[in-house]
C-alpha cells in the first residue's frame, strides 16, 4: 500500500508539471477561492479535506492562483464599529479640471488621507465617488475640509450610509 500511495503522488505531481492550467478558474479552483474569500486563515490542511485534493496538490493550486495574480493579498477584516469608525460617507465628487496635473493631486490626496477606503472615478455626471470610513460627521467635516485644502473642486457632496444591508469583499465566483 506504501508503494502505491508514492507511486499515485508522484504521478500526481507529474500530472501537474505537463497539465497547463488552461483554465485557470475550473471548478477546484473556486472551490478553493470560495472558501479562501470567506476565511483566508484556514490551513491548507482543513482546505485540502473540504475540496477533496492532498495538502500538496492544494497548496500547489493556491501557488498557482497566486502567481496568476487571481489571489491578491490575504488581510484580516476589521469590525469597523469596534474600532471607531462606524460612519460611512459616499461622496461625489465633481471637477471642471481634467489634466493630468490635477488627477496626479487628487490620486496623491486620496492616497494619503487613510479615510478613503475606495475610490472610483466615473461615467456619467460624476467625475468621482469616494468611500470614506469616519468616527462621525465632525470626522466626516474634518476630512472634507483637509481634502479641498488639497485640491480644487467644483463641487463635493456626501452621503451618510444610514443602514448597511450587505458589504462584502467576496467575488461572486459561482
Amino acid at each position: 500500500m506504501g508503494y502505491l500511495a508514492i507511486f499515485f503522488n508522484k504521478l500526481v505531481i507529474f500530472w501537474d508539471k505537463i497539465t497547463p492550467m488552461n483554465d485557470i478558474l475550473d471548478k477546484k479552483n473556486r472551490s478553493i477561492l470560495n472558501f479562501l474569500q470567506s476565511d483566508a486563515s484556514i490551513s491548507v490542511e482543513q482546505l485540502a479535506d473540504k475540496v477533496a485534493l492532498s495538502r500538496n496538490a492544494c497548496w500547489r493550486r493556491i501557488k498557482a492562483l497566486e502567481d496568476a495574480g487571481l489571489i491578491l493579498r490575504r488581510v484580516a477584516l476589521l469590525n469597523p464599529e469596534k474600532v471607531g469608525l462606524p460612519l460611512v460617507a459616499l461622496v461625489q465628487v465633481k471637477t471642471n479640471r481634467h489634466e493630468a496635473g490635477w488627477l496626479d493631486q487628487f490620486r496623491t490626496a486620496i492616497m494619503d488621507m487613510p479615510e478613503v477606503v475606495a475610490a472610483w472615478r466615473m461615467s456619467g455626471d460624476l467625475d468621482y465617488v469616494l468611500r470614506v470610513r469616519v468616527e462621525s460627521v465632525a470626522g466626516y467635516d474634518n476630512f472634507y475640509q483637509r481634502l479641498i485644502d488639497r485640491v480644487p473642486m467644483s463641487d463635493v457632496s456626501a452621503s451618510f450610509v444610514l443602514e448597511e444591508m450587505k458589504d462584502t469583499t467576496a467575488l461572486p465566483l459561482l
